[in-house]
């Protein structure tokens, strides 16, 4: 597995090869700076972490969650305490009923557990279903989740410092959604933490 580490990207996570220093930015962030605050994934989707991921998401290993935890904790350790408000982001609802499970939810609450931070699993909600983004690009990933979400809780995520949770991070079309409406509804600030995120460019 390629854990992800020190130095990285202060805006969306992606590992450098050199330390550039804590406050350095990859140039995706420079010409568009992401909405979350910040974003650290525990490892590069690919190899091993990717196998994990597809047999906890697809083949029904939800026992994984508390595999995968572990490792979320120890990327985003700087993040959760108890006063950090857990955020899964959802499924809709017909995707719930077919998969059976909310593979963020699973990993929100596995962290919850490890770190005592607060979980707030229906603050967030997918308002509309969208095709899978799969083999998507960014532009249309952006167009494939708009209007997509929106905040059921706004009490239980107002003033509060969020954390962002889900599996994987690609091009950050699904998370920036998320934020924005988190944001609009009164969250102090928002980080996202993923499993795992693709990894392009190390330079």
């Amino acid at each position: 597995m390629t854990f992800i580490t020190a130095p990285v990207c202060a805006g969306c996570g992606a590992p450098f090869e050199i330390d550039r220093g804590p406050d350095a930015r990859c140039g995706a962030c420079l010409e568009t700076p992401p909405r979350f605050a910040a974003a650290r994934a525990a490892l590069a989707y690919d190899g091993p972490a990717k196998t994990v991921l597809l047999g906890f998401k697809h083949g029904d290993r939800q026992h994984l969650a508390a595999v995968m935890a572990p490792q979320m904790v120890r990327a985003g350790a700087d993040w959760l305490s108890p006063d950090t408000v857990l955020v899964p982001v959802p499924l809709h609802r017909r995707r719930l009923w077919k998969r059976g499970f909310n593979q963020a939810a699973l990993l929100a609450r596995a962290i919850a557990r490890r770190s005592g931070a607060a979980m707030a699993v229906d603050a967030l909600v997918r308002a509309k279903p969208t095709p899978s983004s799969q083999g998507m690009g960014r532009r249309a990933r952006i167009a494939n989740v708009r209007g997509a979400f929106k905040v059921a809780r706004p009490e239980a995520i107002a003033g509060r410092e969020v954390v962002l949770v889900d599996d994987v991070l690609t091009t950050g079309a699904t998370v920036e959604a998320c934020t924005r409406i988190l944001l609009r509804a009164g969250a102090k600030r928002v980080r996202v933490l993923t499993w795992a995120r693709v990894v392009r460019d190390l330079t």
